[in-house]
């Protein structure tokens, strides 16, 4: 029949048109993201990344590390490298810093979740009771070894609540903090007796047991913010990024990470 295409040959065009379309670029909307994260929020990143990509076309490249400290990974270290980031995830006092310092753009910044600090123990081992500011204290006087983060929460530690419990003399030779690696992996391998983190760092390890949060007369509520590096040429898509991670939408995961949403909340 005239105009008519054989089978064999249309399922030729078929297949020869899949092709093209697998070859061919995305939009040009759509764009390779680079993205810090700090530990606290890597949970519901990589939960929430992989809806992300398939509603946007976007590409996400991720890398992480702490908020603060030393070490080459911490996210302020690897902006004074130069590395390729286009977003960062951390806490919000040090997203606020790199603001005052020009390095992330005072645009849409804004907090996405809120995060508690917990105690963990060796997967089994007795789960000491951190119910009292009181019997907090007398933990921490028992424990043979103590860890602590190098982020936010350690910093918390370090520098106010041993000092504010009256205890800091006496940590000072049995409590440390653990650089570049999870809290949780080094209880993990009985390295130290009890080791405290944010909680959303702790969950996703195998190991450790969490006792549970510290008391609220104890604990410190650390903000996890979202921000565009100043100089990104992917500014729609960080954009985009912000907020599809404070929508409503994203909430549940976030939750699930151990996490305190934020929806739409200011910086």
């Amino acid at each position: 029949m005239t105009g008519s295409v054989p089978r064999s040959a249309g399922g030729v065009m078929s297949r020869a048109f899949a092709l093209l379309l697998a070859l061919s670029p995305l939009p040009a909307s759509a764009a390779e993201l680079h993205v810090a994260s700090s530990g606290g929020f890597a949970a519901a990143y990589k939960a929430l990344a992989p809806e992300f990509e398939k509603r946007t076309g976007h590409t996400l490249v991720s890398v992480w590390g702490p908020s603060m400290g030393d070490t080459p990974e911490a996210i302020p270290n690897r902006l004074r490298q130069h590395q390729d980031i286009d977003v960062v995830i951390m806490v919000g006092d040090s997203l606020d810093t790199l603001v005052r310092d020009g390095q992330v753009m005072d645009l849409d910044h804004r907090v996405l979740a809120l995060s508690k600090i917990g105690l963990a123990v060796k997967a089994g081992a007795p789960r000491p009771d951190i119910s009292t500011v009181a019997s907090l204290k007398k933990v921490l006087l028992d424990a043979k070894s103590v860890a602590y983060s190098d982020s936010a929460s350690g910093v918390f530690l370090s520098t106010v609540l041993f000092k504010r419990l009256g205890i800091a003399d006496a940590m000072r030779d049995k409590a440390r903090m653990i650089p570049a690696e999870p809290v949780g992996n080094v209880v993990a391998r009985g390295e130290a007796e009890i080791g405290f983190q944010q909680i959303s760092e702790l969950l996703p390890l195998s190991g450790i047991d969490i006792v549970g949060p510290l008391p609220d007369e104890a604990q410190k509520v650390t903000p996890f913010s979202i921000g565009i590096v100043a100089g990104t040429r992917e500014t729609q898509a960080a954009e985009d990024l912000i907020a599809f991670l404070s929508s409503p939408e994203a909430a549940s995961l976030i939750t699930k990470s151990g996490l305190v949403p934020a929806t739409a909340a200011p910086r």
